[in-house]
């Protein structure tokens, strides 16, 4: 029997930062070393409990190997309670299958490789001993952007094109490269040996690597390989794409309320999508179902202690009466401890203690609310994060310039009328501010809901060409008619006027509609617009401004719920729509000829209502592929600006917007795609998200604060280009006689790199003049740093400081 005492169990967990794993044995727990971190054996079941910061709540994980006992998984799953409830109930907890883990689990290892053994307790295997040589083994590496490795048989028949092979005899490793097998792929793969012979062999184990298309030019480790897999028949097996993405995105949810009756399960279904945070009761457990993709458990704070502790068991449960696979994810939260991809089911979500209404800031982690009033331009550059927050890359007081489509052609706006966008127009914007000296540039696109296909198929042509003029710099921003972003209003300053219909373009005239209806909106210069809306008495509404042009007069209608300062920005935007004598109306006291302007007085919205927000969703990053033909995407939890990759192209949900990010080497078909692929994620979100949110363009490189902000610790200078000078050893830079000019390592911005051999296994003395003995790694162009140390210079920056020095000394740079 387990033993029940779990407080004696778990007397050695932490309550700092960090991670803690231990393994389950003869159904007891048992530490994991830190340094067997990442390494998980198929015949066990694991339980990892990882905490991001003081105060903050835990994640605790229990991951199944693919050959352990019903008995462990059991255990593992009691034990998974048990250490929930000694951490005080607060705890998101994950069931991890293997090869199917979280985007959440997958973070926690992203500096090493996922290593899948073979053996442990319930295959009755021993754990490999360290040290030992009498090892044959073979180790498919794979993925993308969620590396792992797992044994395989011993065999020809196991390689394929597409991967990396490792071939483990104990004394030596040979890495075989497969031809279409990609750069993460390598490097991570050059980890992993490093680490086998570091970890298993006490650093006795020679590394061989054979580039699998061009064998020929390494007979000897080919002569090893074939003695051990014998010869090769016929060809190898062709590439399998990496990665299976986290999901193609299920717009199919539904909520189910579980419950007990007489002892017997019973599983109401409550809901479908879109849902709403109000039909989650505190006194009850619900199950929220990604049609199979994800199972989620939500118990409430007033649930019986019995329904919380079963909420696990209910849900895997529930997988197995679904007939869903058994790799399915699954998350059990409490109330208040919700996970972002759970918040991001529904319509809207509201945190406890969360302001609302035109005061409401995004008081996200750790940045203080701010007054969204007022902008100092300088902080904004200073904190991105700020400026991610509120949208706003500057205080809008850059340059301005407007065109209209006219003839699928660009024509220039009169800078008089700027501010004004008719419903039968497309128009580019043109924004150009300063960013630490230099010039940045924001393109948006807007598209009047009476434009022809033609003229916003125009609109996107021309932008490219505007795009190209400017060689690639600017951030394109698609802005759909009434949806336009906080900063469009702002470059503006309360002067922006959107009408329902006709066109700007100069010797058109426009119907006359007789009376028109302006809705104002906003508080202040950076926030206002006036938006046209049908002239009848149905449109008002008592918590806003609105002005009322007639061929006469120009009425100035105050709503009871509006402020002082809403009543001065429609005053102000009353001047740009008529030079006509203004007539203030006050709400309940209207003329006659006011309602016979609007076609006779009628019911209209009246509930004195805050202005609501929209809720702060936690931003969430993707990677998108769609090279199935079907968009798709994979999740990359606690991001970082190392995560994007020049290969990729990237999703951003900040919710309120959505940024494509795409990197130098990025698939053509994928950028070219990147625009229907942002849509038909909006239209297929399970919360039933508004399909004209903006869309913002961004190419790396050129990344606007709004999206920096949102990456902890962003390096603007990560890709700037800087020219690589490599000097071969028979330059000036000899080991024997140094030139006398000094080196600056890559960090400092020269880009002077040296060549390898000038660095390795070199005393103080014999280095190139002006080279820094301890930061040699310093002089290496990028590719020579990633071949020597076997990882990228942002994944070796997060590394601990030992383990740095523990690859410098390996790669004779120490």
């Amino acid at each position: 029997m387990m033993n029940d005492d779990s407080p004696d169990a778990f007397r050695n967990v932490s309550r700092k930062p960090g991670m803690q794993i231990w393994t389950i044995n003869n159904m007891q727990l048992v530490p994991v070393p830190a340094q067997g971190f990442g390494n998980f054996f198929e015949g066990d079941c694991y339980i990892v409990l990882h905490k991001k910061g003081s105060g903050q709540s835990a994640d605790i994980h229990y991951w199944i190997g693919n050959s352990s006992s019903q008995d462990e998984q059991g255990a593992a799953a009691i034990y998974v309670t048990q250490l929930d409830e000694y951490l005080g109930g607060s705890p998101v907890q994950h069931r991890e299958v293997q090869g199917s883990e979280s985007p959440r689990f997958r973070s926690y290892f992203k500096n090493v490789v996922l290593f899948y053994k073979k053996g442990g307790v319930a295959s009755g295997f021993r754990h490999v001993d360290t040290n030992a040589y009498n090892v044959l083994r073979l180790l498919h590496v794979k993925g993308r952007k969620h590396v792992a490795a797992t044994e395989v048989e011993v065999s020809w028949n196991s390689f394929n094109n597409g991967d990396i092979f490792l071939l483990d005899m104990g004394k030596a490793i040979v890495q075989w490269n497969g031809p279409q097998s990609n750069r993460r792929e390598k490097l991570k793969a050059v980890l992993l040996a490093q680490d086998i012979r570091d970890r298993e062999r006490g650093g006795r184990a020679q590394i061989g690597v054979v580039e699998g298309g061009n064998e020929e030019d390494s007979p000897e480790l080919m002569k090893v390989m074939m003695a051990v897999l014998g010869q090769r028949t016929g060809q190898l097996k062709d590439a399998i794409p990496d990665d299976k993405p986290d999901q193609v995105q299920n717009a199919s949810v539904r909520l189910y309320h579980v419950f007990e009756n007489s002892g017997n399960l019973v599983v109401q279904e409550v809901a479908t999508q879109p849902l709403t945070q109000d039909l989650l009761h505190s006194s009850d457990c619900y199950i929220v179902d990604q049609r199979g993709s994800s199972v989620m458990v939500w118990k409430g704070k007033q649930a019986s202690k019995e329904e919380r502790r079963e909420a696990l068991n209910r849900a895997v449960g529930y997988i197995k009466a679904k007939n869903y696979p058994s790799s399915t994810t699954v998350e059990v939260m409490t109330e208040g401890g919700e996970s972002a991809m759970f918040k991001h089911l529904f319509k809207s979500w509201r945190d406890k203690g969360q302001t609302q209404g035109l005061g409401s800031t995004y008081s996200l982690g750790k940045i203080a609310k701010v007054d969204q009033v007022k902008f100092d331009v300088m902080e904004l550059h200073a904190r991105p994060e700020l400026a991610a927050q509120q949208r706003m890359v500057d205080d809008a007081s850059g340059d301005v310039k407007v065109w209209r489509i006219e003839n699928l052609e660009l024509a220039e706006v009169n800078p008089s009328t700027y501010g004004q966008f008719y419903g039968g127009d497309c128009y580019l914007v043109l924004y150009t501010y300063q960013r630490s000296n230099q010039q940045q540039y924001i393109l948006y696109m807007w598209q009047g809901r009476h434009a022809t296909k033609d003229e916003i198929t125009a609109c996107a042509y021309q932008a490219v060409n505007v795009d190209n003029k400017y060689n690639g710099a600017p951030v394109q921003v698609r802005v759909v008619m009434g949806k336009e972003p906080r900063h469009f209003l702002a470059i503006f300053k309360g002067k922006l006027i959107i009408f329902e219909g006709g066109t700007g373009r100069p010797g058109v005239v426009n119907p006359d509609p007789g009376a028109r209806l302006f809705q104002v909106r906003g508080t202040d210069e950076l926030n206002t617009k006036a938006t046209e809306v049908l002239a009848r008495a149905s449109s008002l509404n008592t918590n806003d401004v609105f002005l009322l042009k007639t061929d006469k007069t120009c009425y100035l209608w105050y709503g009871k719920g509006c402020s002082g300062d809403e009543r001065v920005m429609g005053r102000a935007m009353s001047d740009v729509l008529s030079r006509q004598d203004k007539q203030v109306v006050m709400e309940d006291q209207e003329p006659a000829e006011f309602w016979v302007a609007l076609g006779g007085k009628a019911p209209y919205a009246s509930d004195k209502r805050l202005q609501r927000e929209e809720p702060p969703h936690s931003p969430r990053l993707f990677e998108c592929s769609n090279q199935t033909g079907q968009f798709r995407m994979t999740e990359v939890d606690d991001f970082a600006q190392s995560d994007l990759d020049e290969e990729d192209v990237m999703l951003l949900d900040t919710w309120e917007e959505i940024f494509f990010w795409v990197g130098n080497l990025a698939n053509q078909q994928e950028t070219k795609e990147a625009w229907n692929s942002a849509q038909e994620y909006l239209r297929t979100h399970p919360a039933g998200r508004d399909p004209d949110t903006p869309i913002i363009f961004v190419k790396q490189g050129y990344e606007p604060p709004t999206f920096t902000g949102w990456f902890n610790a962003w390096d603007p200078h990560k890709w700037s280009p800087s020219v690589s000078v490599t000097l071969s050893p028979s330059s000036s830079f000899t080991p024997s006689s140094p030139a006398g000019g000094t080196v600056s390592p890559s960090a400092g911005g020269s880009g002077m790199y040296l060549d390898p051999q000038l660095l390795i296994n070199k005393s103080p003395s014999e280095l190139p003049q002006g080279v820094d003995p301890s930061q040699r790694e310093e002089y290496l162009s990028d590719a020579d740093f990633e071949n020597l140390l076997g990882t990228t210079r942002p994944d070796f920056q997060r590394l601990p400081k030992w383990r740095q020095n523990d690859l410098k000394k390996k790669a004779g740079l120490f």
